[in-house]
């Protein structure tokens, strides 16, 4: 049998164990993160955020399309991540055997029948790796667009070493399908486009004899196309189309689209113009470079969609970009702002100016003709300096604390060049880059999302401890049982690295030019990535999607395997029994150890969580009401129940972070679905104006600063243009601005008592003349405003529809006073116009006991949560901390209300729904559930089950100390904090118990606390310092 065959054969072998793989592992429906709005999208055919990926929307369709019902929808998109990461794997394999065979093939020799073994040996190995490595492995389960981006880049790879292999003079034919390729590549994920300096070094490589200097050049031509397609084709060719048409219908008085269209045919008669010129006076460069701009641009059109469903108004429509002038500011993200690259600002810098980039229009009538009126401009600062690579550049007041704290600058301290450099070093190399890339190949810590520097939070590891706890992880055998027993705790003993690493030494000494192909892969889609996003410290989340270096790496441990024959070739002298025997060695060492250990933490299969969680949400809510959420993992999800499962479809979705957009805004004016149009105070003609200001200044007259003005009122004053003062940005555009900072919205209170938002019967009715409102500060942001304006319009409408929002959505923005009226009702805040009630126990007061105790005994679901069959991860433990919590204040509530039963009932089915395997113990900033649940036992009158759940916070408090005081002295200064953290959690045990007059268990839980207080002390000089600073300000709090 031919090489060429054996190497199809095996190469679709790989492909389908591969796809086995993961069609078993996927997760069978929605997932969180941007998921549920990916399949909305898709199935839909809708607009998602910018700068879309409308291919993945287009070929998620087609995968749709085949679901037998919309609950299998999500499912099927899933598998569209599925096949394309199988499609990937193949690609790779066939990528690696593209290079191992280019070591034995040499003359048109034969190749040996041991040769062809561990070719296809090393491809096997290799591709296989890639196939269980974890960040690949997690994204090929769900349905995100990272998969299909990651089969761009291999299949792009692939078909440059095709054109690479061919002698046939038609070659260049597969450079015009690559651009073709990556023209189509641009409509999923932009890290297709990396792969294009390598492109460009493969084809000098070919064509012209290598020297250092054209190599270098070569890369140089690849990096300016590289920025060509960034630029010159993704943003400048709808840029000059908008020039176009601005000046076509406000110049010209023609209609809309065009000027856009005549930039269309004038651009497809100058590339057609310039082809002819190249074929007839014989410029093969020119027309081969113009032909595939050609081809690029054909696969670029597949933005056309994006604008033709934007015009159809569908329900998901993110930044409404439904003409070109609107689809610039889309492509350009302009909504997430820019970070400085090559040269800019340091956090402490200065703006002395501002230069305008862009405007912002907005398509109108004018007399009965179309015209393009300006709502807005986009504008950058300029700076007082420039420094040279910033790294160290986001003034937000959490990411400065990062930079003083990580760098060791007092406050006022003017950071340096050297403090830049180590900051990209330690945090964005070393924690947002090589972490990652360890994580696939020498192994992970846990599921934990670390900040840096904390050596128990998701932290690469070897696996071997001692080796470990050398590199600051601490001593893995002392940790909680949380952490050691965490699923994505992977032990791969650096052993697929280190395969790697030999297989890097071994292509350059066989054949430098192909490994520096494959090290200019691995720059690119791993360092380059960094040096490019200049990431800022506290990310919502882990970011090892947004890196595929580790594509690049299994090419190298795909030759490791060569290496080990070559090693076994000195004992095994039969050339096929060596090249089998390094095979067996290299699938044993990484791909069956990287399987066997990552099994458990990326099967998916039996997790439904993110789509109970949004079913819970959604019943929560009563019939026709308005939701407002706050977060990703809140939106998306509901999103997906309603737009594809069609669940509570009278629900509206908005979300608080996007309440400040235009398009949102406007969206509230229509029906969607089944859920009717929103009532607010301003107007759609004030609301598609907004322009660029997120905030508007208090201006208050004197006269009335001591009054509340009417919120109505208020809102008339603002519509008028006639009351407009400086923008709040820095532009000549004028803006609204608000003239009273105290208001108040009228209630009636007959109609509420109409509506049945409050039981006439209800001992706790104290309805007031008017919800107060007061701006905090200087500035009201115009989410709040947008809030205000909701729920004025339900005032104004007899209070009829219900407004549920998610925590942290009222009381912390710009405007004080909302959150009074807030009412615990499931796991949501209900407004009700009600007076106030303080809080109950610590928490929001439940006003309906008896619907939140059925949301929490008989509604809501968890996901499987029940069982030991599902893994779930820190984002999903997340959610359980929710539940947790809200599920502890209602049984506090019920305990006070006399209704102890209830209490101990709604605790105990929150413990037996979310086992403790599903959402083990622990003590953590944010996560305090354990606590509040032996309080909650302790006021229903159990302590002998408040006594279980406190051991268990005892025991981890108690494992948590002996791990911390093994650390080295310079990793207990960066988690002292943690461990005061415990150890302020035994001392509310023992006030609990105190209150609860359970002295016994009060004197066992204060000397549990005294000898964890006295082993911190004697064993950590850090923490002592720490507490004798900790009672200093305590003493002066007193004073």
């Amino acid at each position: 049998m031919s090489f060429k065959k054996i190497n199809n054969i095996t190469g679709w072998a790989v492909f389908a164990i591969a796809l086995i793989v993961y069609l078993m592992t996927m997760e069978p429906t929605v997932s969180f993160w941007d998921c549920g709005e990916f399949i909305s999208c898709a199935y839909k055919l809708q607009v998602g955020h910018s700068p879309g990926a409308p291919l993945f929307m287009l070929l998620g369709r087609i995968f749709a399309i085949f679901a037998p019902a919309p609950q299998q929808v999500a499912m099927f998109v899933n598998a569209l991540s599925a096949f394309a990461s199988a499609f990937t794997i193949l690609f790779l394999f066939w990528s690696i055997t593209h290079f191992a065979k280019r070591i034995f093939y040499k003359n048109d020799e034969t190749l040996a029948q041991g040769n062809i073994l561990a070719i296809i040996g090393a491809g096997v190995v290799g591709a296989l790796a890639y196939t269980f490595s974890d960040t690949f492995w997690f994204s090929a389960v769900e349905g995100e667009v990272y998969a299909t981006s990651s089969f761009f880049t291999a299949v792009v790879f692939w078909a440059i070493l095709k054109w690479e292999e061919s002698s046939d003079i038609y070659a260049d034919r597969w450079l015009i399908l690559i651009a073709y390729l990556i023209g189509l590549s641009i409509g999923v994920h932009l890290l297709s486009l990396l792969a294009i300096p390598t492109i460009a070094l493969i084809y000098y490589f070919k064509r012209y004899k290598p020297t250092l200097t054209g190599g270098l050049l070569a890369y140089f031509i690849g990096g300016v196309v590289l920025l060509v397609v960034q630029y010159g084709v993704i943003q400048y060719i709808p840029i000059f189309a908008s020039k176009f048409e601005l000046l076509f219908v406000n110049s010209f008085n023609m209609p809309f689209n065009s000027g856009a269209i005549f930039f269309l045919i004038l651009f497809a008669a100058i590339l057609a113009g310039v082809l002819l010129y190249a074929k007839k006076s014989n410029r093969y460069l020119l027309h081969l470079s113009t032909l595939s701009m050609v081809f690029m641009t054909i696969g670029y059109t597949c933005y056309v969609p994006t604008i033709i469903r934007a015009k159809a108004g569908v329900s998901i429509n993110m930044t409404n970009p439904d003409n070109v002038m609107s689809l610039i500011p889309y492509l350009q993200r302009t909504q997430y702002g820019t970070q400085p690259f090559l040269t800019g600002q340091y956090f402490d810098t200065k703006p002395i100016d501002y230069k305008m980039t862009s405007e912002n229009y907005l398509p109108v009538k004018v007399d009965g003709k179309d015209h393009y009126n300006v709502v807005g401009e986009n504008i950058d600062y300029v700076y007082e300096e420039r420094h040279l690579f910033p790294r160290i550049w986001s003034p937000q007041p959490n990411h400065v604390s990062y930079y003083r704290s990580n760098l060791g600058l007092a406050d006022g301290e003017p950071p340096t060049a050297r403090d830049n450099f180590s900051f990209f070093l330690d945090y964005q190399i070393n924690h947002m880059f090589w972490r990652y890339f360890m994580w696939n190949y020498a192994g992970r810590q846990n599921d934990y999302q670390g900040n840096g520097g904390e050596p128990q939070n998701g932290n690469w590891i070897s696996g071997i401890n001692g080796l470990d706890k050398a590199m600051g992880r601490g001593d893995f055998n002392k940790m909680p049982d949380s952490y050691k027993n965490n699923k994505a705790h992977n032990k791969l003993y650096l052993i697929p690295f280190i395969v790697g690493l030999i297989g890097l030494i071994y292509q350059f000494k066989k054949n430098k030019l192909d490994a520096y192909v494959v090290l200019s892969l691995f720059f690119f889609t791993g360092i380059a990535v960094q040096l490019y996003i200049n990431n800022t410290p506290y990310q919502p989340r882990e970011r090892d999607y947004q890196y595929i270096a580790a594509y690049a790496f299994a090419i190298w441990i795909g030759f490791g395997v060569l290496m080990i024959r070559e090693w076994l070739s000195k004992l095994v002298k039969n050339e096929s029994s060596n090249a089998i025997l390094a095979t067996v060695i290299g699938l044993i060492a990484v791909p069956m150890l990287m399987a066997s250990q990552e099994w458990d933490d990326h099967d998916r299969s039996n997790k439904t969580l993110a789509l109970d969680h949004a079913r819970n949400m959604l019943a929560n809510c009563d019939k026709d009401a308005i939701l407002i959420t706050n977060g990703d993992n809140e939106t998306y999800p509901l999103w997906y129940i309603q737009e594809v499962e069609g669940y509570r479809t009278d629900v509206r979705i908005f979300n608080y972070n996007l309440l400040g957009t235009d398009w949102q805004n406007l969206q509230m004016f229509n029906r969607v679905n089944d859920g009717a149009a929103v009532p607010m105070i301003w107007t759609k003609e004030y609301v598609g104006g907004f322009g660029n200001d997120n905030s508007y200044s208090v201006q208050e007259d004197p006269r009335v600063a001591s009054k509340a003005i009417n919120f109505n009122e208020v809102m008339q004053f603002m519509m008028d243009p006639n009351h407009s003062v400086a923008s709040m940005l820095p532009t000549e555009r004028k803006s609204s601005f608000v003239p009273a900072r105290n208001m108040y919205i009228a209630v009636d209170k007959q109609a509420v008592l109409a509506s049945g938002l409050i039981a006439a019967n209800d001992t706790n009715v104290s309805i007031p003349d008017s919800i107060l409102m007061t701006v905090k500060g200087n500035n009201l942001i115009r989410s709040d405003l947008s809030m205000m304006n909701i729920i004025a319009g339900i005032a104004r409408e007899g209070w009829k529809r219900p407004l549920y929002v998610c925590n942290g959505v009222l009381g912390d923005g710009s405007v004080a006073g909302l959150e009074n009226y807030l009412r615990k009702e499931g796991t949501l805040l209900k407004f009700v116009p009600n007076n106030i009630r303080p809080a109950v126990g610590g928490f929001t007061p439940v006003d309906n006991l008896d619907k939140s105790f059925n949301f929490f005994n008989k509604v809501y679901t968890f996901g499987k949560a029940n069982t030991d069959k599902v893994y779930y991860d820190e984002s999903n433990k997340r959610t359980f901390y929710g539940y947790r919590n809200d599920a502890a204040g209602l049984a506090i509530q019920l305990a006070l209300a006399g209704r102890s039963d209830d209490a101990v009932k709604i605790l105990d089915r929150s413990l037996a729904q979310i086992s403790e395997s599903s959402f083990p113990t622990e003590i953590t900033f944010y996560e305090q559930t354990g606590m509040l649940f032996v309080q909650a036992y302790m006021t229903a009158g159990n302590p002998k089950k408040a006594e279980i759940v406190a051991n268990k916070l005892i025991k981890y408090a108690a494992d948590f100390t002996n791990y911390y005081v093994d650390l080295s002295e310079r990793k207990q200064e960066g988690t002292v904090q943690l461990a005061f953290r415990n150890l302020e959690v035994m001392r509310n045990l023992t006030g609990i118990a105190q209150q609860a007059k359970q002295e016994d268990l009060v004197k066992k839980w204060t000397d549990a606390m005294m000898a964890m207080n006295q082993k911190l002390e004697a064993k950590s000089e850090p923490f002592k310092q720490y507490m004798q600073q900790y009672m200093q300000q305590m003493q002066q709090r007193q004073q």
